[in-house]
Parts: C-alpha cells; structure tokens; sequence
C-alpha cells in the first residue's frame, strides 16, 4: 500500500474571476510557501495532491465555471489523482450552504474572508507579519495591488457588497510597503485595483485620499507605470487626474466603468449620476489629459432596457469616443434589489444586445487605433508568442485592452521597455519596429 505520508504535499490554486481573486490567491501562496508548502498557481503538470479552487460569484456565467471547475477536481479525486479538494472565493462566500448540499466530495468550503481558516485546515499557521507578501500568478514584471476591500455603494445589479462585505481600506504606510516588496521581486507595473478606487481612505482617513496614494506610490523607485482600475463616476474626485499629470509613471489611462447612457436606465441601477453629468465628468478629465485613454464597461440587457435605450447607448459612444469599452450581459442576482424587477429578457437577446454593441464599438476603436499610425509609443514586452513579441502602451491594461505586435532586430524579455513606431493599425492591435 503506497504511503502518503512521505512524500510532501503540493497545492495547486485555480484562481476564477477578477483581478482581485487573483491578488487574494497569491496572498493565499505566500502564506502557505512561509509555511514550506509547495505551492503553484494553475498547474499543468498534475503532480499535486491538494487544490484550492478560488471561485467568483459575479454573474451566471461566472458562477457557472465555478462549479464546472470545481466539479472537474472532484472528479479527479474520485479517480484518485487527488488527495483534497478546498473552495474559496465568492461563490463559496455566498452559497456555502448550496454548495456543501450539492457538491459534498469537497472537503471544505471558506468565505472570502476565511483565510486563517482555511490555513488551518491544511495546517498551515496564518502569519500575520507576512501582510502583504505574496507569491506573484502574474509575470514577474506586473502585479495587481488592492487598495481595498468591499464596496459602499448600493448599485441595484451588483452582488459584491453581499460578497465582499462594506468598503474597508488598506492604510497609505502598509501599501507602500507592498509596493516597495515588488519592486523588489522586479515588478514594474503596479495596477491599482479596489471594488471602488474613488472611495479609498473615506473609512480610516475620513476623505478620499486615492490622490495622496498615487502621489506617493509614483515616488518609489523602480516603478514604470502606475494603472489604475474600477473609478465610479459620481462624485469623481478631479484630483485624480491633477496628480496622474503631475507624475510621468502614472498611466494617462482611467477604467471607469459607466454601465449604460440612458437616464432611465442610470436610475434604475442606482449609478447616483445622469448621461449630462457622465458627458461633462469625460469632457473635464479629456481637458485636464487630453490623450487620456478613457475605459468603460456597460451593462446589456437590464430589466426594462427597450430598443430606445440601446439606441440611446450607442448614441453616447459615438459622441463620447471612448478608446476602450467592455460589455457584460445583465446577470439576475438574488437578493440584489434589482432582482425584484422582472428580467423579461432572453439571454439570447442581451447576447444580441452586447454583440450589436460590441461592434459599434469597433469602429470606433478601429477609427482610433489608425491615428497612432506614425507614431512612436513606449510599449512594455509581455511576451513572446508564435515567433512574434506582443506587448503594451501605456493605454492598455492587461488581458483586456489592445495589444501591440512588437517587431525587432535584437532579442527581447519580458518587462522590457522599448520604443515603438506604428505601422499598422487593427480593430483592436497595433504593429510596429522599435526604435529605441
């Protein structure tokens, strides 16, 4: 009979969903590595005995891949391939109870706030002078840092205050040490990621000082670029976009997600702004930063959504031009307040909906990407791919925005910086030779 006991045990972790799950499962390998556990993020190798499945609980499909995912991993402990199977994450925060009914092969469940709990049961102690200190599951030269946790505001669709409780800050001090840290490990892209970035130091400050962080983040050494993720629109602190211009190695780049244009549509999700509003709000930031790339997410398919106010949408982005734009379906979330509106609409037309408004988009976007022709930008190496480098302008986040298809005369690495001339332009991509 084969002993487990003498071989050491190894966990891999599944990371699902946002940016911050992800920061939540390298804090997670930081702490079991301290406590010299073997540790690996999304491995391919299948030589571990332990998973832990970090799950997001957004939106149905969200949900959807979080038990396909989890199912998978039970299946293979039934085969034998695995000695334990743990569940983390959103989900598991907000439908512990389903779950552990639906789903009983895992060992356990943990909420997003569980993490010396579920330590313990893989007896691993939870070292509170580790604060901070993680094991990085991006490449070695960006990492996403979160500024906060939870969220305030009471928007009618979203679920994540059910999940990840009210707005909690992370103070100034402990922030800057973690940065200084990756530096250290030889990050050089840092992206500033909260549920909402705009709220930071209200709770422990009593004033927004997302400002003050920025200011003194651009002033640690070895830090290339600062981005910044997830600003709400009502009530945008403008000093936000005094101190981005103040300081080179702040991204001219700003992810505000809007969520539609229509008014109707605005109050029934409780976004606390109107279209007028949200058009001045983009007009002052575009003076202050004129070649500012402006991101924004919307929403397709809310409850009472007609033809007019999708209309009323692309209307808005054909005015507004912004250089990036993400869609979700509308997802009906229990115990959110909109789930008392009847969702009338099929997924196949909030489908329809989001593609229709995808590629009014793309025009835009391909409109926009044909001016930086001719032009030379500073663009980071991310990686090598099919004989080719791809990297990214200070306009691009990662995963989700523009790439740029990088062609040189001299081998290049990861986190290098080079300079750019475009080429080409795409949909979506740019092309060009370094330069420099």
């Amino acid at each position: 009979m084969k002993s487990k006991t003498l071989k050491k045990d190894k966990v891999n972790i599944i990371t699902l969903g946002c940016s911050k799950n992800m920061v939540d499962s390298e804090v997670l390998s930081g702490q079991l590595q301290a406590n010299d556990f073997d540790v690996v993020h999304e491995n391919k190798k299948l030589d571990h005995n332990i998973v832990v499945v970090n799950t997001c609980g957004f939106i149905d499909k969200a949900k959807e891949e979080s038990i396909n995912t989890i199912l998978d991993q039970v299946n293979l402990k039934k085969k034998g391939k695995l000695d334990k199977v743990y569940v983390t994450g959103c989900l598991s925060e907000r439908y512990k109870q389903n779950l552990e009914d639906e789903i009983p092969e895992v060992d356990a469940y943990f909420g997003t706030m569980e993490l010396p709990a579920l330590l313990a049961v893989l007896n691993a102690d939870y070292k509170k002078e580790l604060l901070g200190e993680r094991l990085l599951a991006t490449p070695a030269h960006y990492a996403y840092m979160k500024i906060s946790e939870g969220c305030n505001r009471t928007c009618s669709f979203c679920a994540i205050p059910l999940m990840r409780g009210t707005h909690v800050s992370k103070p100034i001090e402990t922030l800057i040490d973690e940065a200084k840290r990756l530096v250290g490990m030889g990050v050089k892209e840092i992206m500033l990621i909260a549920q909402e970035l705009t709220y930071y130091g209200l709770d422990i400050y009593k004033k927004r000082m997302l400002p003050e962080l920025m200011a003194q983040l651009a002033q640690v050494p070895g830090i290339e670029w600062i981005r910044l993720h997830y600003a709400y629109p009502s009530k945008f602190p403008m000093e936000i976009i005094d101190v981005m211009k103040q300081y080179p190695n702040i991204c001219n780049y700003l992810d505000m997600p809007l969520q539609h244009a229509s008014d109707k549509m605005l109050t029934a999700m409780k976004r606390q702004i109107t279209k007028q509003e949200m058009k001045d709000l983009v007009a002052d930031i575009r003076e202050k930063i004129p070649g500012i790339c402006l991101r924004t997410t919307l929403i397709a398919g809310f409850p009472g959504e007609t033809r007019e106010d999708v209309e009323e949408l692309k209307e808005f982005l054909a005015e507004m031009k912004f250089e990036r734009v993400g869609i979700f379906t509308y997802s009906h979330e229990e115990d959110t307040s909109a789930y008392e509106l009847e969702d009338t609409l099929s997924s196949e037309e909030k489908e329809a909906r989001a593609q229709e408004i995808i590629e009014f988009q793309q025009e835009i976007s391909f409109e926009k990407n044909q001016s930086h022709i001719g032009k030379t930008y500073k663009v980071v190496v991310d990686k090598k791919e099919a004989g080719r480098y791809i990297g990214r302008t200070e306009f691009d986040s990662v995963e989700v925005d523009n790439e740029v298809i990088i062609h040189s005369t001299k081998p290049l690495k990861p986190g290098q910086f080079v300079h750019v001339l475009i080429n080409k332009a795409y949909d979506y991509d740019l092309e060009g030779d370094v330069v420099a």
